[in-house]
């Protein structure tokens, strides 16, 4: 996935770059551009399912604002994940390189200390050294520790969970997956016990390099994600908006009461959460930059 889209936003940039060289003034929309260079906004989602959308399947329809960007895009129905896990994937879509050659081919724990190799070039590390205003929000799982944070890796700005939601215990009840016990006692002679056996660990949520909550609260991450990425869109341009979703991975969060027994439905009720996000981002962009944005759902 990532080869094919670092391609890709190399030849959208370039076209953009020499529309506006060659017609001064003069943008995609007719207006007068707010910046030269194009805005690029990432929004990965995780684990969902080819038939979970709409304008794939067409038996749900828990994804209005979805099915509409692909009606009025451009989709790619032929379009591959680099890899089936959170890690390899997303340092392959950050770097336009593949596990085996990023060095990134499992995924990093609660207890990781690296993470993507420092030696690895990030997509957002190119971009802020050309000028843009870079954010991530959401899910990492690049790793933690040190010069593997978010913040030196390019992005000027983070506001998330640094692993995936599930490995931690959180203050919503029912949620504590995976259970965590705490490691057994061995006497100094004898020590069997697994090596990634840990005590449990609270979730945190980073703002920057900050912990500001910790343990999370599931239920209010999608807002937040929402405010945090509408903000880093009205910060200036050009930027690049990297959005990882905690949707469609386990645990899902019941965010809207069941009526009854016979009509709940927490996946549907994530899926309508995911696409009002997405749309609500969509939104304002639209609102301040649709002429030279580039908006990319994967």
């Amino acid at each position: 996935m990532g080869i094919l889209f670092i391609k890709t936003l190399v030849l959208v940039t370039c076209f953009v770059e020499l529309f506006s060289c060659h017609h001064p003034g003069i943008s995609l929309g007719g207006k007068e551009p707010r910046s030269q260079k194009t805005n690029f906004i990432i929004i990965l989602a995780d684990d969902i399912g080819w038939g979970d959308l709409g304008s794939n399947w067409g038996k749900r329809k828990d994804t209005p604002n979805l099915d509409k960007m692909a009606m009025e895009g451009m989709r790619f129905v032929d379009f591959h994940s680099a890899a089936s896990t959170c890690s390899p994937s997303r340092a392959s879509l950050l770097t336009g390189r593949l596990g085996l050659r990023n060095g990134v081919t499992h995924n990093f724990a609660a207890t990781s200390v690296g993470g993507l190799p420092l030696n690895e070039t990030t997509l957002a590390e190119v971009l802020k050294k050309a000028g843009y205003l870079t954010a991530a929000i959401g899910k990492w799982h690049l790793g933690h520790n040190g010069l593997h944070h978010p913040s030196f890796r390019g992005f000027d700005y983070y506001f998330g969970i640094p692993y995936s939601h599930d490995m931690g215990c959180t203050d919503t009840p029912g949620y504590n997956l995976p259970p965590c016990p705490a490691c057994p006692r061995h006497s100094t002679t004898t020590s069997s016990h697994p090596r990634e056996c840990h005590s449990e660990v609270a979730l945190p949520l980073f703002e920057n390099l900050t912990i500001i909550q910790q343990p999370v609260n599931l239920t209010s991450m999608a807002t937040k994600y929402a405010d945090k990425a509408t903000q880093s869109v009205q910060r200036g341009h050009p930027f690049f908006l990297y959005l990882a979703l905690a949707h469609m991975h386990v645990p899902l969060v019941m965010t809207e009461p069941p009526c009854n027994l016979s009509c709940q439905d927490p996946y549907g009720a994530n899926l309508r959460q995911m696409d009002a996000l997405v749309g609500q981002i969509k939104a304002e962009v639209d609102s301040i930059a649709r002429e030279n944005t580039f908006l990319w759902f994967t």
